[in-house]
């Protein structure tokens, strides 16, 4: 297979896990929303609907990982980010709500600056055998911030937009967190599973992952998929990088231009995110609810 058509096939294979994603994540958080404070848990677990966006999740990762099978990095995660403009119109839809065109312009340009800083910015990999001490300081700021964050969510129980956009901050930095893990785990598991039973990285990479799920849920209960979701995806990247960076000894190209460009499409990333997180003001309006012309209410 020649080099543009195993990108072209990468792309359409990270379009198709995208649209994944974003089903399992409108599926898991009409469910979440659907049950009462204190209930989390046993609520979603017997949901089907939450149980389907589980197995999208899944088959989202399955697809993802064929399209790196055959395309570079660099050409699949920028397109993964589509994930927020397949799932906010269809959160709409699956509300009764129509999205404006405000939320569009919001929506596309948080898309087009995370795929801006992934493309842009160009991080190099780095040395994933970083020791414990290495480790401790950067990892306990992330973890520190996250901990805010949820307290933050948890304070604001009454205010579904902060509670969503804090909760879905906190889980995106322990995803990061776990992704920061993820390929010297990866390479230890290849050496064994006894190898990867062993290693502390190996429990740090399931606990931030399973915190940060558990977070993610959270936030969609909370709130409404344009105030959790945006923020999920910022924060997943922004962490990773920052660990890969401080820790791992990654690079991130900002010489030249590169450098304005990078922090230009960081700082339209925190306003996009803010501004969808506002993104519910008819949120919680039945599908039946009507303005006095009969259009369905609108998002934004």
């Amino acid at each position: 297979m020649t080099s543009s058509a195993s990108s072209s096939l990468a792309i359409v294979l990270a379009l198709i896990a995208a649209a994944l994603f974003a089903c399992a994540a409108v599926a898991q958080q009409s469910a979440a929303a659907a049950v009462p404070d204190g209930a989390l848990v046993r609520g979603v677990l017997r949901s089907g609907r939450w149980w389907a966006g589980v197995g999208g999740d899944l088959g989202g990762y399955l697809v993802q990982v064929a399209a790196l099978a055959v395309g570079s990095v660099a050409v699949v995660q920028p397109v993964l980010v589509s994930m927020l403009l397949f799932a906010l119109p269809l959160s709409a839809r699956f509300s009764g709500l129509r999205m404006r065109p405000s939320t569009w312009v919001a929506a596309v340009g948080l898309t087009a600056a995370l795929v801006i800083f992934v493309a842009v910015g160009e991080p190099t990999e780095g040395d994933a055998d970083a020791p414990w001490s290495a480790w401790a300081a950067p990892l306990a700021v992330v973890v520190g911030i996250a901990l805010v964050a949820a307290a933050v969510g948890v304070s604001a129980r009454r205010r579904a937009s902060r509670a969503a956009l804090s909760f879905g901050i906190a889980g995106g930095l322990l995803f990061g967190v776990a992704v920061a893990f993820t390929k010297y785990v990866t390479d230890l598991v290849e050496r064994g599973l006894l190898v990867a039973a062993t290693s502390w990285q190996t429990y740090a990479l399931v606990a931030a992952g399973v915190a940060g799920f558990y977070l993610q849920q959270r936030a969609f209960q909370a709130g409404p998929l344009a105030a959790s979701l945006p923020a999920v995806t910022i924060g997943e990247p922004l962490a990773a990088v920052a660990l890969g960076v401080v820790v791992l000894q990654e690079r991130i190209d900002v010489g030249g231009v590169r450098g304005p460009v990078v922090i230009a499409a960081l700082a339209v990333m925190i306003v996009t995110t803010i501004a969808l997180s506002r993104v519910q003001a008819t949120a919680g309006e039945p599908q039946t609810a009507r303005s006095p012309d009969g259009v369905p209410p609108a998002v934004g």
